[in-house]
């Protein structure tokens, strides 16, 4: 009777346990599905590549800093960002039109997935530890967590003319 509660219990807390894990990715991923941080440039990287800083935002700052690789990329894809000190010139977005995301929808669902073949296209620039002044607390219940990657822009701008997103630099005008 005794094996027979414990092994009920055990089976009870490994359930538990497991559907704590997917609500707290599921969370990740909805306080990051609306695509809220910013993206500025960080310095000169490599040729091919673009170093940011993407500052995103979350209620936990667990899943800011886990999205911050995600939402750079995006950053690159649909945002761009600006020029700034340190050598940096501004960049154009990949994808011109608003309505591209729309209308590739699937293949944008597809390659944000957790762990889907946006990972490719991006690293981490720093030892994964993030400075005092990258960790802000903006409101009561809302961080926002700037994290250093590198996206290999290149490579990503010859996926998406690939798959037919956007035209290639040799099309012509």
């Amino acid at each position: 009777m005794k094996l027979k509660n414990s092994l009920l219990l055990i089976i009870m807390l490994c359930v538990g346990i497991t559907a704590n894990a997917q609500w707290k990715k599921n969370k990740a991923n909805e306080d990051t599905k609306i695509w809220r941080y910013d993206l500025e440039c960080e310095g000169i990287a490599k040729q091919g590549s673009k170093l940011v800083k993407v500052w995103s935002y979350s209620k936990n700052p667990k899943h800011a800093i886990s999205r911050g690789m995600k939402n750079a990329v995006h950053g690159i894809i649909f945002k761009g960002y600006a020029g700034g000190g340190q050598g940096c010139t501004s960049f154009k977005p990949l994808v011109k039109s608003a309505e591209t995301e729309a209308k590739f929808k699937d293949f944008f669902d597809k390659f944000f997935l957790d762990g889907g073949e946006y990972l490719k296209y991006v690293s981490a620039a720093t030892d994964g530890s993030i400075a005092a002044g990258d960790r802000l607390k903006v409101s009561r219940r809302e961080y926002k967590i700037g994290i250093i990657v590198n996206v290999q822009s290149d490579q990503l701008r010859k996926r998406l003319e690939k798959e037919g997103i956007i035209r290639g630099l040799t099309s012509g005008f």
